[in-house]
């Protein structure tokens, strides 16, 4: 006994304490940050209860456990006709939370544009986290009618914008409130930018940049910091629609401008308000993209994490849309609604790498 007490006793310790100096850290990190800002994410593993979804193929099982395609023969459909039409008929519509964005970072729930900003005075972000706690559950509930929903999400929207404004949000907030924020890109949003801002090459004569228009419930001006600070670079063919500040001299926001865009109603009469991403930071655009070009544009991809997503096209007279549906959970529940109205529903916080292949077989040599 006095052999074991002086020898294995300590080495058991030294394993444990080993094994808590790995743990502890990102646990008190999740925890911290949870209690800073409990209204954009929950910090823990991903729901054990989750379950894998089978490819369904006109209601049949197929053999992907992350994508569903409910009719593969329109989906190829589809596909034909944008190769046919060209890339100067395309352009690409995408959300920005959860959808660009990952829904899970480092185990803990990813926060969103509207949900990672901190105020100065904690007191308003209190009563931001009181509002997304009785209205969230209500932007996702599936038995409430979209009329009514809308009316309560303008409600929700207008009432957070009161406060920033109210609270003496700074833009150094905003700087401040990126840099420390738990979000990140999916992988493969870059090679995706990359190759629809890229002229397409397999073509007779040059094509202009594909154009990218971010459709955002949340704020514009954190988007272009996210942009900014998680890619290091700008794309000129990316155009952001969300609400957006407006600051005076000293960097204080005093009013928002143009019309109130929420989860519901995020579409391409918007358009008036968006601003090419390349002008608003601070650089030169010679490729401005305007709206009536985009009217010409009559082939869309839409890509989405909510039913209400699907709307984004709406204002566009479009001849051929493929839709594109991240379901990242609640997967049992939600699987019938997403695979009825996306052409593709990718499971469980998937990577953009099945888009990026989507539009390199749309627009490369060689392409069927």
């Amino acid at each position: 006994n006095d052999s074991y007490s002086s020898t294995t006793t300590p080495l058991l310790f030294t394993y444990l304490l080993a094994f808590l100096s790995h743990l502890i850290p990102k646990t008190i990190a999740c925890i911290f940050n949870h209690h800073l800002n409990s209204s954009a994410w929950k910090c823990g593993e991903r729901s054990m209860n989750q379950t894998k979804t089978e490819t369904m193929v006109n209601g049949s099982n197929s053999c992907s456990l992350k994508a569903v395609i409910d009719d593969p023969k329109l989906l190829h459909q589809k596909k034909t006709a944008i190769q046919l039409a060209g890339p100067s008929k395309f352009q690409v519509i995408a959300d920005f939370d959860n959808t660009l964005t990952k829904f899970w970072v480092d185990g803990c729930r990813g926060q969103s544009s509207h949900g990672l900003l901190q105020q100065e005075n904690p007191e308003y972000n209190a009563k931001r986290d009181e509002l997304f706690n009785y209205y969230h559950p209500i932007e996702y509930d599936p038995q409430l009618p979209t009329d009514e929903k809308t009316k309560l999400m303008e409600e929700w929207w207008a009432k957070v914008h009161g406060l920033l404004i109210e609270g003496g949000l700074t833009y150094d907030a905003i700087r401040n409130s990126v840099s420390s924020a738990l979000i990140a890109f999916r992988e493969g949003v870059v090679e995706l930018f990359e190759f629809l801002e890229a002229n397409v090459i397999c073509f007779s004569k040059p094509e202009k940049d594909i154009p990218v228009l971010i459709f955002s419930a949340g704020l514009a001006d954190i988007i272009e910091e996210v942009l900014r600070q998680k890619l290091h670079r700008t794309f000129k063919n990316v155009k952001i629609v969300s609400n957006r500040m407006k600051f005076d001299q000293n960097g204080n926001l005093v009013s928002f401008t143009g019309k109130l865009i929420h989860s519901l109603n995020k579409n391409e009469h918007a358009l008036d308000m968006a601003a090419s991403l390349h002008e608003q930071l601070g650089e030169i655009d010679d490729q401005m993209i305007d709206t009536a070009s985009l009217k010409k544009r009559t082939n869309v991809l839409l890509l989405g994490d909510h039913m209400g997503d699907l709307r984004m096209s709406d204002g566009l007279n479009y001849e051929t849309r493929i839709s594109v549906g991240f379901l990242n959970h609640n997967i049992e529940n939600s699987i019938d609604n997403y695979r009825k109205g996306y052409d593709i529903v990718y499971l469980d916080d998937a990577p953009m790498t099945g888009v990026v292949k989507l539009v390199s077989e749309l627009f490369s040599p060689g392409s069927d």
